[in-house]
């Protein structure tokens, strides 16, 4: 039985012309401004939300609150892929993109333009909330396969090096988040920022969706995309026969990933909250150590591909994994040991984060039945992001905050562990099929 994660490009016409280097321009492409309009979301809800819609309560109270926001997205995410999954399969994926993307931007616009709780009282936290979940729907609808399709048109022997691909796109987009917002607040008052400068970034974000979505339209409207969407059957199946069949499968994908989760925001949206809320230091020196890392993090991911295409992606996740396990034991004493300490966690932390997170997307997908990988690959993606993210700056704050920093390394040391059980579950292989 020919197994269809190994196949090449094979001799058909469509597939000679819809080469893998090409797919993996459009994932960057997509994965970076996805991963662009996460992290502005998440730095105004440390910096601006809380005072912007907050301003009732304390500064602390006001980041939980504003964390709980951020994690309706997470929660929406699912159902938008169920309803977008419904378009693609009546009108085809143009229509799905077009429509996901104008509600993402429409969204993102939405909360540029946002009164403060002292224009509109209660309204304000009521429309920051629904903008949030229009976002979620959206990124449920943003999925385009592309990242799939990419690792079944992968050269078996580079298999590796083509998974990381899609995960550049999370560093990327923060470096390029950290960045304008470091600019914004190291050049603008204090008034101005909160004012209007904070607004910008959301502006950018809505100017590089459009630009990512005529850059991904573009690859999968074309007849020879088409063609290897069909040939590779990544059709949208429904997803209640989705889950029948490959619910196991789902969850396990689900969970597998969650020590770069964790990690992911041990070192992103955590370490920011705790550093301006409980120290005098300036978040434009963090948002720049913050950028520093995530070059680092760009590197590690590299290298995972390599490593991977060498050692397997079943070692490589087992060894990130118990060494995120290991940093989980320190972490929190460099996190609270001033600049010099915040530095050498940034970047030992972005190193790991990037070794694990390289190889952590769609670790399960190779095991999805061909008739329903399309669906199941979206599915898991949504639930990684649930389980993994959707929760973790508010779980990781509260933790901090109630029982001390050297909680938050139990919450690490959580994920790693759930990471180690979810592939021993898994049954994965060490053969030519999983890596």
């Amino acid at each position: 039985m020919t197994d269809t994660t190994t196949a090449g490009l094979g001799s058909d016409p469509a597939h000679k012309q819809a080469k893998p280097g090409e797919i993996a321009i459009g994932v960057i492409i997509g994965r970076t401004a996805e991963f662009f309009d996460f992290f502005v979301y998440a730095i105004a809800s440390v910096i601006v939300f809380p005072r912007l819609v907050f301003p009732f309560v304390s500064e602390l109270t006001g980041t939980l609150y504003s964390f709980a926001i951020f994690a309706v997205a997470f929660i929406a995410r699912p159902l938008g892929t169920v309803i977008f999954m419904a378009i693609d399969r009546r009108y085809g994926k143009s229509a799905k993109l077009i429509s996901a993307m104008l509600l993402l931007g429409t969204a993102t616009v939405a909360i540029a333009f946002l009164p403060g709780y002292s224009q509109i009282g209660a309204a304000s936290i009521w429309l920051l909330a629904l903008a949030r979940a229009a976002q979620g729907l959206a990124w449920g609808g943003a999925w385009d396969g592309m990242a799939s399709l990419l690792a079944l048109n992968a050269p078996k022997e580079q298999r590796g090096w083509y998974a990381m691909v899609p995960q550049l796109g999370a560093p990327l987009g923060l470096i390029v988040a950290s960045a304008l917002f470091a600019y914004f607040t190291g050049h603008l008052s204090s008034e101005d920022f909160f004012s209007w400068g904070w607004r910008y970034p959301f502006f950018v974000a809505f100017a590089i969706n459009v630009v990512a979505l005529f850059a991904r339209l573009r690859m999968v409207v074309t007849p020879e995309y088409s063609s290897l969407f069909e040939s590779r059957e990544l059709q949208p199946g429904r997803v209640l026969d989705t889950v029948r069949h490959d619910g196991r499968n789902i969850i396990i994908g689900a969970f597998a990933p969650l020590a770069s989760f964790a990690l992911f925001h041990m070192v992103t949206v955590f370490p920011l909250s705790w550093v301006f809320l409980f120290t005098r230091e300036s978040p434009v020196r963090f948002l720049i150590i913050e950028t520093i890392g995530a070059m680092f993090g760009v590197v590690a991911i590299i290298v995972s591909g390599m490593l991977a295409d060498r050692i397997g992606r079943k070692p490589l996740l087992l060894g990130s994994a118990i060494a995120i396990a290991v940093f989980s034991g320190f972490a929190p004493q460099l996190l609270d040991a001033g600049p010099a300490g915040e530095t050498v966690y940034m970047i030992l932390g972005f190193i790991l984060l990037g070794l694990s997170f390289g190889q952590s997307s769609g670790v399960i997908a190779s095991s999805f039945r061909t008739a329903y990988r399309y669906t199941a690959s979206a599915l898991t993606a949504d639930l990684a992001w649930l389980f993994g993210a959707g929760f973790a700056p508010l779980v990781a704050l509260l933790l901090a905050t109630d029982f001390g920093l050297l909680s938050s390394g139990a919450y690490l040391l959580s994920g790693a562990v759930v990471t180690i059980l979810a592939l021993w579950i898994s049954g994965l292989r060490e053969s030519e099929e999983y890596r």
